[in-house]
């Protein structure tokens, strides 16, 4: 049975995965851009649920619905301040200004909360659920974690193929220039972008935080790598491909660091990549996109 538990810690490891991976997927799908401080923004996520239920008493699902909304309009802040002066700039001065905002975010954390890691009190509610007299047990936060990963893939991909502004997005991910010919306000749909992805950060720091209770001001660090390359191992800028590659790179962490070494884990997570990569270099689900010249 130890072989399932494993396989269900990487289940739940993996959805958190993919939530945050969706994120990367959007923004990058969309505007071409890779925000590597999202990673931070779940950490900021976590940090206003904390302080909402906390220090100021708030209900669990208060406190949520005020993360996402925080996280949301930083996220479209970031986007303004940070990222719409680079537009036409360079891959490597749009990745040069990811980082800064990525050390800014940590940093102020550090400053107004300081460097010992608080304890996150789970904001899950459902109960465990026992299997096989006791042998196998799987915790509610693995519960919600697969539960909300699911819903948020379906209406993700909803919202983007059946609505005027996930259209808007579709078009603008295939051309900026065409989509504004058409009509289409690119600088607000790009936002929009950022602000669904900082939202969907925001759930991610609250599952990742209940999943694993400590937050720090660098929470967001790996685990925001790690959905990266989750979301480059499914094909990023495909929805189904983030859901995919998070739960895999997930199951993969969980089984490396059970059956081969705890300290290797996270090298065996991007020695996978390298080798997918090296034969299918677009991901898993990745579109080749030939270009004329």
């Amino acid at each position: 049975m130890g072989f399932l538990n494993n396989l269900i810690n990487g289940l739940s490891l993996g959805s958190i995965y993919a939530v945050i991976a969706l994120g990367y997927t959007l923004v990058y799908g969309i505007a071409k851009m890779l925000n590597f401080a999202h990673g931070d923004v779940i950490m900021v996520g976590g940090y206003v649920v904390f302080v909402f239920m906390t220090q100021m008493g708030f209900n669990s699902y208060l406190s949520i619905l005020i993360s996402v909304i925080v996280c949301t309009l930083l996220g479209i802040t970031i986007e303004k301040v940070a990222y719409k002066p680079l537009r036409q700039a360079s891959s490597l001065a749009v990745l040069i200004t990811a980082i800064g905002v990525s050390y800014f975010l940590q940093n102020m954390a550090l400053l107004i909360f300081g460097e010992k890691p608080k304890n996150f009190t789970s904001v899950v509610k459902i109960p465990n659920i026992s299997l096989f007299d006791g042998q196998i047990v799987i915790a509610g936060e693995t519960t919600a974690a697969i539960v909300v990963s699911i819903v948020i893939v379906v209406a993700l991909s909803l919202f983007v193929n059946k609505t005027k502004s996930g259209r808007a997005m579709l078009a603008v991910s295939e051309d900026k220039d065409a989509a504004q010919l058409m009509g289409i306000n690119v600088n607000s749909t790009i936002s929009l972008t950022f602000a669904i992805g900082a939202g969907l950060a925001a759930i991610a720091g609250v599952l990742l935080c209940s999943a694993y209770p400590t937050l720090s001001n660098t929470t967001g660090a790996m685990p925001g790598i790690k959905a990266f390359v989750a979301a480059v191992f499914g094909g990023i800028g495909s929805i189904p491909g983030a859901m995919i590659g998070g739960i895999l790179i997930g199951i993969i962490e969980i089984l490396g660091r059970a059956y081969i070494s705890p300290q290797l884990a996270d090298a065996i997570v991007f020695l996978v990549l390298i080798l997918v990569l090296m034969f299918k270099p677009t991901g898993i689900l990745g579109k080749k996109i030939s270009e004329k010249v």
